[in-house]
C-alpha cells in the first residue's frame, strides 16, 4: 500500500471519529454563545492584570455574525494608549492562512491550481536538489513537504536581506527530510509558493492580497507592508519579558517573508476574514472566492502526530492546522514573533464559531488560553483546565532549555582562560554563498562583527577563551550569548570562522577571503 493511500485511511478513519464526536457534543447556540462573552472578557481582563500580555485584543464570530468585538490592556507597557478592536497588531504567522486564502482566489479564477508546478509559474526558484526543484508545487509549499528545514532563510532575514536575494539562497540548503516525505515548517518556503501564486497573476503579493482580500471585505487596517503597519497610529508596540518585566526592546520588519509572517491587522478586519472562511468563501450571500478552491486549503495534508496539550491529532493542510478535537474538527494557525508578538486564529467550521486572539508579548500562552477557555464556556459552560498554565508550560519547554543551555555555557568565562591572539589575527573578510560577506575589524582595542550587506549588523566580540569570542546577536534577549569562533591557519591568522547561531543549518562557517 502506497503512502499516500495510508494517509487517506487515516484521514478517513479520524473523520469518522470526529463525526460521531460531533454528533455527541453539545451544540453551540446564539444563547450559550452570549452567556460565554462575559465570562471571557472577565478571563481576559485576568490575563491582563495577571500579567500575561500587555495588551489583547478579541473578535468572534458565530454563525455569519460578529458578536463580540473588544481590547485589553495597553498597546505598549508604560503607556496609557488603550488596545481596542482596531489596534493593528503584527499577525506573525497567524498571515499564513489568509495568504492561503489569497491563494485560493487565485485557484477560484483559474489563474493557478495548488498543484502548479513551481518551476512553470517562477523558473528562477530551485531547491538544492533537481528532482524535486521540477516536481514541487504550491501545494507542496503550503502545506511544508518540501523538506525545506525550518529556519532556511530565516537567518538571511535577520542580517537584511531581501526577499530575492533570500529566496535565490534556498537552492543552498540541503533538506531536511525526502521530498514530500515528512513536514519541516519553513517561512519560507510558503513565502515562495505565495509569490510565485502571484506572479502567475503578474502582480506582487501585496498588490494581490489588497485586491482579492483586504479591499473586498473592507479590511482597511490590514496590509502586508511593515511600513503600513508602521503608519497607523493605532498599533501594538512588540513586547518580551525581561528582567522580570514586559518591556519593548526590539522591532520587526517582516516584508522579506510577508506571506507567512509579514501581515498586520485589527480584530475588527480579522472577524470579516473568519465569516468568509466560515462561509465557505461567501460575503454576506454571494460568491467571494471558489467554494472549492477554499474548501481545499483546509482539507489535511500531511500528519503532524498529536496536539501537545490535548493529544488529539492534528494535520497541517494548506496555510492551515486541522485538528480534530473535543468539540469537532477546528481550523487554526497560531503565529509569534520572538521579538514580541502573539496571535491565533481557531475555527469550528461545524458550529459557525470562530475567535481570533491577538497579543502584543512573548512569550505568553495567553491567545490560546483565551480561545480554549471560550470553547469551554460555550460547550461545557465553563473551563475544564487551566489553559494558561498549560500553554505557557508548552512555550517554556520549547525555548526554555535552549535559552538555559547557551548562559550555561557561556554564562561564565573559564578560570584560567586561554589568552588571544593578537587581534590583527583575525581581522579580515570572511565569505561563504549563503551568508554572503562577513567583515572583523578591529575597533578601540576590541574585535567588531560586520554582517550583511554593508555589514548593517554589526555586533561586538567579547573574549572567552582562546580564539573563541563572544558575541550578543538577539535584540529581544540582550543577555543570551553565541560563540564566534575561529580557526588559525599555518600563517598564524585565522583561515576560517564560524557562528553558531547561523550555524543551525551547517551553513555558518565562513573562509577568509585572501588579501
Amino acid at each position: 500500500m502506497g503512502r499516500l493511500a495510508q494517509f487517506s485511511i487515516l484521514v478517513a478513519a479520524i473523520l469518522l471519529q470526529a463525526q460521531r464526536a460531533i454528533a455527541e457534543a453539545p451544540q453551540a447556540t446564539m444563547e450559550k454563545v452570549a452567556d460565554a462573552l462575559p465570562e471571557l472578557e472577565a478571563y481576559a481582563l485576568g490575563l491582563i492584570n495577571g500579567d500575561a500580555t500587555p495588551g489583547l485584543s478579541i473578535a468572534i464570530v458565530f454563525q455569519d455574525k460578529v458578536v463580540y468585538l473588544k481590547g485589553f490592556g495597553v498597546r505598549k507597557k508604560g503607556r496609557p494608549d488603550p488596545v481596542d478592536a482596531d489596534t493593528v497588531f503584527q499577525l506573525a504567522s497567524a498571515s499564513k492562512p489568509i495568504s492561503s486564502t489569497i491563494v485560493a482566489a487565485l485557484v477560484g479564477d483559474g489563474t493557478v491550481s495548488f498543484d502548479s508546478r513551481i518551476a512553470e509559474i517562477d523558473p528562477a526558484f530551485e531547491l538544492s536538489e533537481a528532482y524535486p526543484t521540477q516536481q514541487l508545487t504550491i501545494r507542496d509549499l503550503f502545506s511544508h513537504r518540501s523538506g525545506l528545514p525550518g529556519n532556511a532563510g530565516n537567518e538571511l532575514e535577520g542580517l537584511g536581506f531581501d526577499r530575492h536575494n533570500i529566496l535565490g539562497r534556498l537552492r543552498l540548503v540541503r533538506p531536511a527530510n525526502s521530498f514530500r516525505a515528512g513536514y519541516s515548517y519553513s517561512n519560507f518556503g510558503l513565502t515562495e509558493g505565495a509569490i510565485a501564486a502571484a506572479k502567475a497573476a503578474h502582480m506582487s503579493f501585496e498588490d494581490l492580497a489588497e485586491a482579492k482580500l483586504f479591499k473586498p471585505l473592507g479590511m482597511t487596517s490590514t496590509s502586508a507592508r511593515y511600513a503600513d503597519f508602521l503608519s497607523r497610529s493605532n498599533r501594538a508596540e512588540l513586547h518580551v519579558r525581561h528582567d522580570g518585566k514586559w518591556q519593548t526592546l526590539a522591532k520587526r520588519d517582516p516584508d522579506a517573508q510577508a506571506p507567512a509572517g509579514g501581515v498586520s491587522s485589527s480584530a475588527r478586519d480579522l472577524a470579516q476574514w473568519v465569516r468568509l472562511e466560515l462561509a465557505h468563501g461567501e460575503r454576506d450571500g454571494k460568491p467571494l472566492i471558489g467554494k472549492d478552491a477554499i474548501d481545499e486549503t483546509h482539507a489535511p495534508q500531511i500528519s503532524l502526530g498529536k496536539h501537545p496539550i490535548t493529544g488529539d491529532p492534528v494535520f497541517y493542510a494548506l496555510g492551515w492546522n486541522v485538528t480534530y478535537g473535543r468539540y469537532g474538527t477546528v481550523w487554526g494557525h497560531a503565529g509569534a514573533f520572538s521579538t514580541g508578538a502573539r496571535t491565533l486564529v481557531s475555527l469550528i467550521p461545524n458550529e459557525q464559531l470562530g475567535i481570533v486572539v491577538l497579543a502584543n508579548a512573548f512569550p505568553t500562552g495567553a491567545p490560546e488560553a483565551a480561545a480554549d477557555t471560550f470553547f469551554d464556556l460555550v460547550f461545557k459552560g465553563g473551563p475544564t483546565r487551566d489553559w494558561l498554565t498549560s500553554w505557557n508550560t508548552a512555550y517554556e519547554s520549547l525555548f526554555g532549555p535552549a535559552i538555559a543551555a547557551a548562559k550555561s555555557t557561556y554564562g561564565t568565562q573559564p578560570t584560567l582562560p586561554s589568552p588571544a591572539m593578537a587581534l590583527s589575527a583575525y581581522t579580515g573578510t570572511y565569505e561563504n554563498a549563503y551568508l554572503g560577506k562577513a567583515l572583523v575589524t578591529e575597533l578601540d582595542g576590541a574585535l567588531l562583527l560586520g554582517l550583511g550587506t554593508n555589514s548593517a549588523k554589526a555586533y561586538p566580540l567579547v573574549h572567552f577563551d582562546r580564539d573563541l569570542f563572544l558575541c550578543h546577536p538577539f535584540d529581544e534577549t540582550p543577555d543570551l550569548p553565541s560563540a564566534v569562533s575561529f580557526r588559525i591557519g599555518p600563517d598564524g591568522k585565522a583561515g576560517q570562522m564560524t557562528i553558531e547561531h547561523l550555524d543551525e543549518l551547517g551553513l555558518g562557517t565562513l573562509a577568509r577571503v585572501k588579501d
